[in-house]
């Protein structure tokens, strides 16, 4: 074989190597197509399906006019489905297919589009197509089954009469005498949804008994059927009603009776996935406190928002609030439960020892303490107190300051935070790692107000590098006076004990 035939070979043969790993890269990309053309098929069904309801909703309307004539959204159902017909025809399907048949990959962008406009569309038109089929042939149905339809009727009545609000009533009442900021709420809840509707229906039920009579003889002759139907649906749809805004009501006070946190206890980031371990400690205003923890898969945005936070209760819902009212500015956690200086409140009171205040949980409340605090609770003192009060009442969370007072005391960078999460993932990926106070112990670890039973060995967390406060943090403003060096002696009363 001659020299030269080797080099075209070689040529021919090296091209080809080139050409062959973008073969295909010069079209729409295979999984574009394969939606563009599944959505064709769709495209064509919705097509039929909306066919399909024009016809019979047409047979509907023809069939039953007197019927049809009582119901007014029944006026406007063939002009809807003309309407979702015309949108679906203009959904750029034609366009769509036309780029799917170019197959240019410099349109797979614009392809993109469409196929995302023209399938939100089409999904719009089919539940418009479907909703009124659906609707027409269930006031034929009705009528078909008149009969069936004045027995359940009569049911429905007999329930809604029957339904017995004395009990929420005194519910309702009580919640008003305990919440009062909550009595005009609660009780135009109660009239509107209880009360209203069911007076409404007895006037429904009387003013139908006419035609209920004539209906039941089957002289359909200069029958309303439209307005008994009509009446008929309301009565049903209230006898379910009636329960359901009851127990939405009850729902709403024991809301007002339950306080609850959600404590931020765990974090952790791992390839590429986030998420949060968040504690709920509910405690119902004559309840023994309860708990559940969860692990939850968050977005990244998420976990930014609240990495500053680990161990804050990142909500906080009090006695006499509804749930949506929950408070979602990050706080210490337990700090919202206690009295201001000099007053006590059903959790507990300052007690003063060497000229200080310090606040003690009474015993009922231990397990709540415990759970909010993670079973390392220091005697909270009133200095750190009244600067907390003092960012809740500009709405930013507090995050305390250090003995040193360059550094926080609470939350993710805190160091009491360091001590009491030291055997959560994040710690033990060593997250703690960089704080200057992970070797601390707590100031008040000896103290008699301290936790009953905690371990008191100090745990170191790395090499004790200075770290950076939480993003936007600003040491709290010392108080006016120095803080007290003062550590309150290891005899004496034990914490909760009254």
């Amino acid at each position: 074989m001659n020299s030269g035939f080797l080099k075209f070979a070689a040529v021919v043969l090296g091209t080809g190597l080139v050409v062959v790993p973008f073969l295909g890269l010069d079209g729409l990309p295979r999984d574009l197509r394969k939606q563009i053309s599944s959505e064709r098929s769709a495209y064509t069904q919705t097509q039929r399906q909306i066919k399909d309801a024009q016809d019979a909703v047409t047979r509907d309307l023809s069939a039953e006019p007197d019927l049809f004539k009582g119901i007014p959204a029944s006026q406007r159902w063939q002009s809807d489905l003309s309407t979702a017909a015309g949108a679906l025809q203009a959904s750029g399907m034609d366009e769509l297919a036309a780029l799917d048949k170019q197959n240019r990959r410099q349109d797979r962008e614009r392809a993109a589009a469409l196929l995302t406009r023209e399938r939100s569309i089409r999904t719009l038109a089919e539940n418009k197509a479907v909703g009124i089929q659906k609707e027409a042939d269930h006031w034929v149905e009705l009528k078909k089954q008149l009969p069936d339809t004045l027995a359940r009727m009569e049911r429905d009545y007999q329930m809604i009469r029957s339904f017995d609000s004395g009990p929420l009533t005194a519910e309702v009442q009580k919640a008003a005498t305990d919440w009062p900021d909550k009595r005009g709420d609660l009780q135009s809840r109660f009239d509107t949804e209880i009360k209203q509707r069911q007076a409404a229906d007895e006037v429904l039920w009387n003013d139908t008994a006419a035609a209920r009579k004539q209906a039941a003889t089957g002289n359909l002759v200069g029958l309303d059927t439209a307005a008994l139907l009509t009446a008929a649906d309301k009565l049903h749809s209230d006898s379910a009603l009636l329960p359901q805004k009851r127990t939405e009501i009850e729902g709403l006070i024991a809301q007002l009776n339950t306080s609850w946190d959600k404590v931020l206890v765990d974090m952790e980031k791992s390839h590429g996935a986030y998420k949060e371990q968040v504690r709920t400690v509910a405690t119902p205003r004559d309840g023994q406190t309860t708990s559940r923890e969860d692990w939850v898969e968050v977005s990244e945005a998420k976990y930014d928002a609240q990495k500053n936070n680990l161990g804050m209760s990142i909500e906080h819902k009090p006695l006499g609030k509804y749930d949506i009212e929950a408070d979602r500015v990050a706080q210490p956690a337990g700090f919202a439960y206690i009295a201001p200086p000099g007053q006590s409140n059903q959790y507990g009171r300052w007690e003063n020892n060497g000229g200080q205040s310090f606040w003690v949980w009474y015993g009922q409340y231990a397990l709540m303490r415990d759970l909010l605090f993670n079973h390392r609770y220091y005697p909270v003192p009133s200095y750190d107190y009244y600067e907390y009060r003092d960012y809740r009442t500009r709405g930013q969370t507090y995050y305390g300051r250090d003995e040193s007072g360059s550094g926080a005391r609470y939350g993710t960078q805190g160091s009491t935070t360091a001590e009491r999460y030291s055997g959560s993932r994040f710690g033990q990926s060593g997250g703690f790692k960089n704080s200057q106070y992970a070797s601390k112990s707590g100031n008040y670890r000896d103290s008699h107000y301290a936790t009953p039973g905690g371990n008191s060995a100090p745990k170191r967390f790395g090499s004790g590098r200075p770290s950076e406060p939480p993003s936007g943090f600003r040491p709290s403003p010392r108080p006016s006076s120095p803080r007290p060096s003062f550590r309150p002696p290891s005899t004496g009363r034990r914490f909760g004990r009254r």
